[in-house]
């Protein structure tokens, strides 16, 4: 592993902070369907 790594024990862990999600992201994961179904959006989910 990489001396990095090492010094972390290993593990990855995200720093907890706020992330900025745009409106356009927000709207497509209030529409998008799952990947067996071809991850489309599907407007009919919003209401």
């Amino acid at each position: 592993r990489p001396p990095r790594r090492e010094a972390l024990g290993g593990v990855y862990a995200p720093k907890n902070r706020e992330r900025k999600v745009s409106t356009a992201l927000r709207a497509y994961a209030a529409m998008a369907t799952s990947a067996d179904k071809g991850a489309i959006r599907d407007v009919s989910l919003l209401g």
